[in-house]
Protein backbone atom coordinates (compact mmCIF):
# COMPACT_ATOMS: atom_id res chain seq x y z
CA UNK A 1 0.00 0.00 0.00
CA UNK A 2 1.71 3.69 -0.69
CA UNK A 3 1.95 5.65 1.65
CA UNK A 4 1.96 9.46 1.01
CA UNK A 5 4.83 12.01 1.84
CA UNK A 6 3.22 15.53 1.89
CA UNK A 7 5.55 18.68 0.83
CA UNK A 8 5.59 20.60 4.33
CA UNK A 9 4.35 24.42 4.24
CA UNK A 10 7.43 25.95 5.83
CA UNK A 11 5.86 29.28 6.35
CA UNK A 12 2.16 30.21 6.78
CA UNK A 13 2.90 32.50 3.65
CA UNK A 14 4.52 29.72 1.34
CA UNK A 15 2.63 28.56 -1.76
CA UNK A 16 5.03 26.75 -3.42
CA UNK A 17 8.68 25.40 -3.91
CA UNK A 18 11.00 23.86 -6.25
CA UNK A 19 11.87 19.97 -5.53
CA UNK A 20 15.98 20.88 -6.26
CA UNK A 21 17.20 16.90 -5.82
CA UNK A 22 16.38 13.69 -5.19
CA UNK A 23 18.21 12.30 -2.62
CA UNK A 24 16.90 8.44 -3.05
CA UNK A 25 15.38 6.19 -6.20
CA UNK A 26 12.83 4.12 -7.14
CA UNK A 27 13.05 1.05 -5.58
CA UNK A 28 15.68 2.47 -2.97
CA UNK A 29 14.54 1.48 0.64
CA UNK A 30 14.11 4.28 2.63
CA UNK A 31 14.12 4.24 6.88
CA UNK A 32 11.04 6.72 9.00
CA UNK A 33 13.39 10.08 9.39
CA UNK A 34 15.83 9.61 6.29
CA UNK A 35 15.66 12.57 3.56
CA UNK A 36 14.34 11.82 0.39
CA UNK A 37 14.10 15.11 -1.48
CA UNK A 38 15.48 18.70 -0.90
CA UNK A 39 12.80 21.56 -1.39
CA UNK A 40 14.09 24.98 -1.96
CA UNK A 41 11.77 28.51 -1.46
CA UNK A 42 12.37 31.75 -1.89
CA UNK A 43 14.12 31.99 1.42
CA UNK A 44 15.42 28.31 2.18
CA UNK A 45 16.06 24.85 0.80
CA UNK A 46 15.74 21.92 3.21
CA UNK A 47 15.37 18.39 2.96
CA UNK A 48 12.16 16.23 3.11
CA UNK A 49 12.01 13.05 5.43
CA UNK A 50 9.83 10.16 5.10
CA UNK A 51 7.65 9.63 8.08
CA UNK A 52 7.85 5.87 7.82
CA UNK A 53 9.78 2.96 5.97
CA UNK A 54 9.36 1.76 3.18
CA UNK A 55 10.68 1.30 -0.76
CA UNK A 56 10.38 4.64 -2.94
CA UNK A 57 8.37 3.16 -5.50
CA UNK A 58 7.47 6.41 -7.76
CA UNK A 59 9.07 10.11 -7.58
CA UNK A 60 6.14 12.12 -8.29
CA UNK A 61 7.87 15.02 -9.77
CA UNK A 62 10.95 15.95 -11.51
CA UNK A 63 14.08 17.73 -9.98
CA UNK A 64 13.39 21.51 -11.13
CA UNK A 65 9.72 21.06 -11.09
CA UNK A 66 7.95 24.06 -8.66
CA UNK A 67 5.03 22.27 -6.79
CA UNK A 68 2.10 23.27 -4.29
CA UNK A 69 2.91 22.84 -0.64
CA UNK A 70 -0.05 20.28 -0.99
CA UNK A 71 1.50 18.26 -3.44
CA UNK A 72 1.42 14.68 -1.96
CA UNK A 73 4.71 12.20 -2.80
CA UNK A 74 4.44 8.29 -2.62
CA UNK A 75 6.27 6.25 -0.73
Amino acid sequence: MKKEIVIPKLRPEMQEAVVCAWLKEVGDPVKKGEPIFEIETDKVVTQVESGFEGTLVEQCCEEGDTVGYWRRCFD
